[in-house]
Parts: C-alpha cells; structure tokens; sequence
C-alpha cells in the first residue's frame, strides 16, 4: 500500500496547482476523467463554488487549537475530480485545514489517473470521491480515511434515494444546500476525530 501511495505523489497536485488546473479547464471547456458534456458543466459550476469556498471557509477555534497542537507530521492524499461535486466542497475545507499548520503536506491526485490507490479505499464497492488519506509522514502508516462526504451528507443523500430510488437533480440540489448550511463544519469536526488517536 505505501509504495501505491508514494507512486501517486509523483503525478500529484498541490492544492494551489489543482485550482489552477481547474479554473483553466472551466475557462476552455474541459475537465479531468473523461471528457464528457456533463463533466465539462460540473467542473465550470465547481470552479464557481470553489472560489467562493476559498474565500469564505474558515476553521472553528476548537479545530484551529486541534491543529496547533498537532504533535506528528502528516500526509493527506486527496483523490478527486474537477467534475465532483462533493470534492467542490470537501477540498477547501481541507485546504484551509493542511494550510494552518506546517505539520500537515496536502497533495491532490486525480482518482481516475490512479485506479490502484483509489481500489484500496472504496465506499461500498465503489469509486467514490472525495477521499482523503491521512498518512503519518514518518512511518508511512495509513491512520485513517475520510469521504466522500460527513455523515450528515450521507444520511440525506441515503434518506432520498430510499424515498425517490433515485440520485436526481433534486437530491444534488438538496445535498449542495446541506452543504452550504453545514459551513464546512462536520467535515472539520470528522476529520479532527480520525486525527484524535495521533495527540499523545
């Protein structure tokens, strides 16, 4: 597992250098993965979310004292596409986490550019991004994985689906709103929990 994750650093992005890559596709009419009509709207609506997110995500005083105190340096590998609607609004929250403190080192790498790594964190069976893996710099230990999305995200996308048996534009317009509600905050606070075992 360790050398699959220290192989994907090699074709891995900076948080800055994904945006980029973002803002660039939105801006000519593409996306990563395949380069269809639906993922090319996606990537141009979730460059729209991100820059909002970018500038107006901010960490809760609990989070930010979590991270101040962190004692071990980590890793987060970050699988995502510029087309996903939950990496739109998980990667900020993430980024503004990686970013308060010098002991976390974020790399973003596109799920389908890596199908070995994406294959050893699955969601029931499935391909499903975001997904963050949190890796202890020194002894290359995995400490836990966090995605595609919090729990509250999950339940309502659950709860419709069992409701409507389908995921329609409805539902996406729903979990966007739960999203927008939720303010980055439980994706801080699940985060947080999987790094409570690594404070000695």
């Amino acid at each position: 597992m360790n050398t699959i994750i220290q192989d994907s650093l090699q074709k891995s992005y900076t948080y800055t250098a994904y945006r980029h890559l973002m803002q660039t596709y939105a801006q000519e009419g593409k996306t990563t993965g395949e380069q269809t009509e639906a993922y090319v709207h996606y990537t141009h609506l979730n460059e729209a979310r991100m820059h909002r997110l970018d500038k107006t995500i901010t960490l809760t005083p609990e989070v930010s004292h979590f991270l101040d105190q962190l004692p071990n340096e980590l890793l987060w590998v970050v699988l995502a596409e510029t087309w996903c609607g939950d990496a739109a609004q998980v990667l900020p929250v993430l980024d503004k986490m990686a970013s308060h403190t010098p002991k976390i080192e974020m790399h973003v790498v596109l799920r389908d550019e890596h199908p070995a790594l994406m294959d050893l964190f699955l969601t029931n069976g499935t391909r499903s991004i975001p997904k963050l893996i949190i890796v202890d710099k020194v002894s290359g230990e995995v400490l836990g994985d966090f995605g595609p999305r919090p729990q509250g995200a999950k339940e309502l996308i659950v709860a419709y689906k069992a409701a409507h048996g389908v995921v329609d534009d409805e539902a996406k317009a729903a979990l966007q709103k739960w999203y927008l509600q939720d303010k980055g905050v439980s994706i801080q606070n699940e985060v947080v929990a999987l790094l409570q075992p690594v404070k000695v």
